[in-house]
């Protein structure tokens, strides 16, 4: 590797590999919980990001930069997939031991967690598109309304009213199973 290609990798590695956690929360979102589609999305984002790296400027918001890359390849193969006919996994349909849980080291811990995350994230994935990832920015990322704003080239107040409508909707979907857990009463 020459000094220049090495230099620029440094600055890669250095700049952007502390936010693989962050595109793969994001990509777990957008991919509806499906952890190896989430892989390939990161993946993908950091490889496009790699071939572009010359057009980022050192010093401006890295994570915004990247989840940009993340959502329009996300969009972009959503788009390739709608018009492809649909594929079958045979190891899923494949027969499985009735008692595979049961080789965990806690599988009441492991049922009871994903039956409360279970809940709450499958009502987040029935949300549209367009409310579902500017909550998931906001509310599991942590970014602000202004870098949400960034990233989908809208206005404040529209980020706002998205998130505004996301959170009602999830109160609504959420109410029963909140009194359920004896979260409210």
């Amino acid at each position: 590797m020459t000094a220049p290609d090495e230099q620029r990798t440094r600055e890669f590695e250095s700049e952007a590999l502390p936010h693989l956690d962050a595109l793969y929360g994001l990509g777990l979102r957008l991919t509806g919980g499906d952890e190896s589609a989430a892989q390939d999305l990161v993946q993908e984002t950091m490889l496009r990001a790699y071939r572009a790296w010359d057009s980022f400027e050192l010093g401006s918001n890295c994570r915004s930069w990247l989840m940009t890359i993340l959502r329009n390849t996300f969009i972009n193969d959503y788009r390739k997939r709608k018009n492809r006919p649909a594929s079958v996994d045979y190891d899923e349909i494949a027969e499985r031991p009735v008692f595979m849980d049961a080789k965990t080291t806690d599988p009441e811990g492991k049922f009871f967690s994903r039956l409360i995350d279970r809940e709450v994230i499958t009502a987040i994935e029935g949300l549209p598109i367009d409310f579902r990832i500017p909550l998931v920015l906001a509310d599991v990322e942590g970014l602000g309304y202004q870098d949400i704003a960034d990233l989908f080239e809208l206005p404040v107040g529209t980020v706002k009213s998205r998130l505004f409508r996301a959170r009602r909707r999830l109160q609504r979907v959420l109410y029963e199973y909140a009194i359920e857990m004896g979260y409210i009463r």
